[in-house]
């Protein structure tokens, strides 16, 4: 029988996370088909992610006249919902766990997108949301805001990992691996065993793409038209280079010999949104050994069936990389501004998802009393 797209990129070092959960999947053993066909070792979630699940068919409604039978608010019984979820998510994938030794098997849950500016309530929500999951693979995401970044220090610290999300500078991305390090140097210092301790640092793709082909395409030029659907991966192959020297430090070197772990980078937003582009574009052109490549289902399904793969893609590339991004700056595309919006939006976004939320489960608690 011939290895699958997925299994080559597996063997590359690529672990595939989901970026999807439902009650539904779960129930249905759609998660446990997934690690089995398709070499899925994880899941992420997003208030999105939740918002849709509840929105469509029947299988929260058991549980939500239950919660409505007992006068459940609804910021309670959404906190109930999702984190019954990503616990039986997580019990799901703890062989997968078991046998990366902890790397893998892994379940993320995002603290509350309207803490993102908040540094003390983000440290306490993500203390509660690893308290309440109670499993050992479960990862808490906290946006890499400049607010986040104590909060992935402080959470690091009293032995949570953590899965940094929304990250989309190279420069917030280093500063991002310097709060992980500071907080295993604290664990350290009190005594924690680290070898207990994961982390990701989620840097997205395409929305880099979008924002910049969109300024691309109001200058109209040929020079701009050449560079269209670069700059997403080249700021990642860039962010896996500065993962590499961050990481080579003696700071780091002396942390990993204690037992800690690296940080891995995720590629995140790796859905195409362009139709004109290669439907794998964000799985083939970013496959470097080490990484996390969450994916929806969509994107798994294609890689699965046709990424055309050639090995490590990363490596290789920092020069051309600078290259597209020094030629864009050539351009007048000004780099910290599109990552700066693409933080702000990407927040926002995220506010308004986890106000659907809160809606339909106010709804669905309504009719449910």
């Amino acid at each position: 029988m011939a290895t699958s797209r997925t299994q080559e990129l597996s063997d590359l070092g690529v672990s595939i996370w989901l970026d999807d959960l439902s009650r539904e999947r779960i129930a249905s053993g759609g998660l446990e088909r997934l690690i089995a066909e398709r070499n899925v070792v994880g899941v992420t979630t997003n208030p999105t992610i939740f918002a849709n699940a509840l929105a469509t068919g029947n299988a929260y409604d058991d549980r939500v006249a239950e919660l409505a039978s007992q006068g459940t608010s609804v910021h309670d019984a959404v906190f109930e919902i999702i984190t019954a979820d990503v616990a039986a998510a997580c019990d799901i994938f703890r062989s997968v766990y078991d046998a990366t030794g902890g790397e893998d098997g892994r379940v993320s849950i995002e603290v509350e997108p309207g803490l993102a500016h908040d540094t003390a309530g983000t440290i306490a929500q993500a203390e509660q949301l690893w308290a309440k999951v109670d499993r050992p693979n479960v990862m808490i995401k906290i946006p890499a805001t400049k607010e986040g970044l104590p909060a992935i220090t402080a959470a690091t610290a009293k032995g949570i990992s953590v899965n940094v999300t929304l990250i989309f500078s190279l420069e917030r991305h280093r500063e991002v691996i310097h709060a992980y390090l500071e907080g295993v140097e604290q664990a350290r210092a009190a005594g924690i065993d680290l070898s207990g301790i994961r982390s990701v640092a989620s840097f997205f793709v395409s929305r880099v793409d979008t924002e910049v082909d969109r300024r691309l395409a109001e200058l109209g030029t040929p020079e701009a038209d050449a560079l269209k659907s670069k700059a997403g991966v080249a700021n990642a192959q860039l962010a896996y280079q500065l993962f590499e020297q961050e990481f080579a430090t003696d700071r780091a070197k002396a942390l990993l010999a204690a037992g800690a772990h690296l940080q891995r980078p995720l590629w995140a937003s790796t859905g195409v949104k362009d139709p004109s582009l290669p439907d794998t574009l964000y799985v083939t052109e970013l496959a470097v050994h080490g990484v996390v490549n969450t994916m929806p289902e969509k994107t798994m399904e294609a890689t699965f069936d046709h990424a055309p793969l050639h090995g490590d893609a990363v490596t290789g590339s920092y020069a051309q990389a600078r290259q597209v991004l020094d030629d864009l700056a050539a351009l007048g595309i000004d780099y910290d501004e599109v990552t700066a919006l693409l933080e702000k939006e990407g927040v926002e976004k995220f506010v308004v998802s986890w106000n659907e939320l809160l809606d339909i489960v106010t709804a669905a608690l309504e009719s449910g009393r």
